[in-house]
């Protein structure tokens, strides 16, 4: 089955949702980076008003999330996966609980990413994956690999590096986390709301693979990367073949927590969203990774299904990561932590709306490098404010991989974005 046009990527179990509910083809994160990304949604609140922006700085504990929200509203709060809202410190706890209280959890783990086991883990346990692989014995081999894997001379290389994990099935990142979501979905009262979010590693360099995720790919084709001038053609098409490996694996894992909600005679009033923390460019315009203000590297992916929502629409709304709070604590009828900029997106859900926002906003802050920038989209022109080189202006209607600045040619527009981008950047923290 096609997710996507022209690409053959397998992921069934999203496109059943999508079919009984809401894809939406203009969301985007608030920052395309894991620890500002993930503050952004915790918070409810735009980039620059979290405190962290960037993968050095821990989530602040005195800043209220949505999390608490709704547990104060009498919902079980579960979490599992990889949280990255202590991304500056690598320590988790031999159960994946140090943080889960103060950020508003009441059930869960929060387990190491990929590359927190090799800096971090490889000696000793410093949270519960590292500790399972140690247990087993197979931290040794699992480093490694992700060392093979370690970018070289040339910062991508790492992508070409698609040969199986040593990991077996059970034991690779997003099983056994899913695990743990089965765990907490069936430790939940029959007789309590709840809220749990599934924070799998996946996709995201280096794409490792297990052996049976590796075998159903061999042989597929993938179009080659947009404007790329780096690496052959089987290069590009190995790491696609691997990253739609993983989002597939995904998927098969989406289907399992999909089955326990449903065994527990829930799924007809459980609202289930499908997203993430960013975007990948995967050598589009000779971009890899996130980071970047390219749609590869904001844009999401974002699916909604559940009672009430409109089944099989495609939504061109304006949409902000951070509006998953919003929507979240409007269902649960909680309130949104103070300050927040989030908003519900349940009339658009519902059908009493046919527009959300007027314009989003992301940003990246990389002071003295050309990743230290702001943007502003409306839903057709993109404006890109650098610090570090000149502005860009897009016309994404007519050029969706933003090859041709327009600023130039179209000032009243670029004039228009410039004052949404100052007034929203005077907000500050």
């Amino acid at each position: 089955m096609e997710t996507t046009p022209g690409l053959p990527v397998r992921m069934p179990n999203v496109e059943a949702l999508a079919a009984r509910g809401m894809r939406f083809n203009q969301a985007i994160v608030n920052s395309p980076l894991c620890a500002p990304s993930r503050a952004c949604l915790a918070s409810a609140r735009n980039y620059h008003r979290t405190g962290v922006d960037d993968n050095r700085q821990d989530y602040p504990l005195d800043l209220p999330t949505f999390y608490q929200a709704l547990r104060a509203a009498g919902y079980r709060t579960g979490g599992v996966g990889k949280f990255d809202l202590h991304k500056n410190t690598s320590d988790w706890g031999p159960d994946g609980k140090r943080c889960l209280d103060e950020w508003g959890f009441s059930d869960g783990v929060d387990n190491e990413g990929k590359w927190d086991l090799v800096w971090n883990c490889a000696e000793e346990p410093k949270g519960p994956y590292s500790g399972y692989l140690h247990g087993r014995d197979l931290m040794a081999a699992h480093v490694a690999d992700m060392e093979t894997r370690s970018p070289g001379v040339d910062e991508h290389s790492n992508y070409g590096q698609t040969a199986p994990s040593p990991l077996p099935e059970e034991a690779y990142s997003d099983n056994w986390l899913t695990e743990n979501g089965l765990d907490t979905i069936n430790g939940f009262p029959a007789d309590t709301p709840w809220f749990l979010q599934v924070n799998f590693t996946g996709p995201h360099e280096p794409n490792d693979i297990t052996e049976r995720m590796h075998a159903r790919w061999q042989g597929v084709g993938f179009p080659r990367a947009h404007r790329n001038t780096q690496h052959d053609e089987d290069f590009h098409n190995r790491a696609r073949q691997n990253y739609s490996a993983i989002l597939e694996n995904i998927d098969r894992q989406i289907g399992r927590l999909l089955e326990a909600v449903a065994a527990r005679g829930e799924l007809d009033n459980t609202i289930v969203v499908y997203s993430s923390d960013h975007g990948e460019m995967l050598g589009d315009n000779d971009l890899w990774a996130k980071t970047h203000p390219n749609q590869g590297s904001v844009a999401v992916p974002l699916v909604v299904a559940g009672p009430g929502v409109k089944a099989g629409v495609h939504s061109d709304a304006l949409v902000a990561l951070i509006d998953l709070a919003g929507t979240f604590v409007d269902y649960a009828g909680a309130e949104l932590p103070p300050g927040s900029d989030a908003l519900s997106l349940r009339p658009t859900l519902e059908g009493s709306a046919a527009t959300h926002r007027e314009h989003v906003f992301s940003g990246m802050t990389r002071a003295g490098t050309t990743l230290d920038w702001d943007l502003v989209w409306d839903g057709r022109h993109k404006l890109v404010a650098h610090r570090q080189a000149d502005d860009e202006l897009f016309d994404l209607d007519k050029d969706p991989f933003e090859n041709d600045n327009i600023i130039d040619s179209a000032p009243d527009v670029a004039a228009r974005l410039r004052e949404l981008l100052e007034a929203e950047l005077a907000r500050g923290d």
